[in-house]
């Protein structure tokens, strides 16, 4: 199921203001944080116990490639430095809004990582980006440094999920062009696929999750 999703911010002004409104006044908690060399990312449990990371990308050309995957790391961030160093204005950091903010990347649980890969690399698509990790992978499209992550952290040998509260489903944006080549990966692969009337294919991944991959509209970009 779900480890966490992430919301990526333009601005590390208005993810200071977003962090300190979710801490102080959105009633779940805040369990974490980290620079990951690629980004800076905090972490919060939403209301009903869900992981949310907030988070900022440093630039591209920052970023350390060796051997074809991407240097991440989990060194210290002080949050309150950060709110202090960032804040924007006077008083209390307000929650931003109509902040630049988009879904960056989705973050699994899932019950073996070898099993992951062959679903989420080898069938639909994704590239690698590091398996520095015995019990985590991340990968990508276009050379971000992850759109999916995949960890056993805390569901290690987990089987197909029941109907349960949980994921139930997540969305990925894919060139229209792509489209019907991971339809034919996915079916290649024994996966069975549904189709709706919104030019997307929808499939199950090991563990009982739905991934709908949906052509993007030509006036939106598929980045990061």
């Amino acid at each position: 199921g779900l480890y966490h999703t992430a919301v990526l911010f333009d601005d590390r002004a208005d993810l200071a203001a977003a962090l300190y409104s979710a801490a102080t006044r959105g009633g779940g908690a805040f369990v974490g944080s980290a620079d990951h060399l690629v980004s800076l990312a905090f972490y919060l449990q939403d209301p009903e116990g869900n992981g949310v990371e907030l988070y900022w990308d440093r630039p591209r050309d920052q970023w350390r490639w060796e051997a074809g995957q991407v240097a991440m790391d989990s060194l210290p961030l002080d949050p309150n430095a950060f709110i202090r160093d960032h804040h924007r204005g006077d008083g209390e950091p307000q929650a931003p809004v109509g902040a630049a903010a988009r879904l960056g990347h989705v973050h699994l649980k899932v019950g073996d990582v070898p099993t992951a890969r062959t679903f989420y690399v080898d069938v639909v698509g994704f590239e690698v980006t590091t398996d520095a990790w015995p019990s985590a992978l991340f990968a990508s499209a276009g050379g971000y440094h992850h759109h999916l992550g995949m960890n056993v952290w805390e569901s290690r040998g987990a089987g197909p999920r029941e109907p349960a509260l949980g994921l139930e489903s997540f969305e990925v944006l894919v060139d229209p062009g792509d489209l019907e080549a991971v339809a034919a990966r996915l079916s290649g692969g024994g996966h069975d696929t549904t189709r709706d009337g919104e030019g997307s294919v929808s499939a199950y991944d090991p563990w009982g999750t739905r991934v709908r991959f949906r052509a993007a509209p030509a006036s939106a970009s598929v980045e990061p």
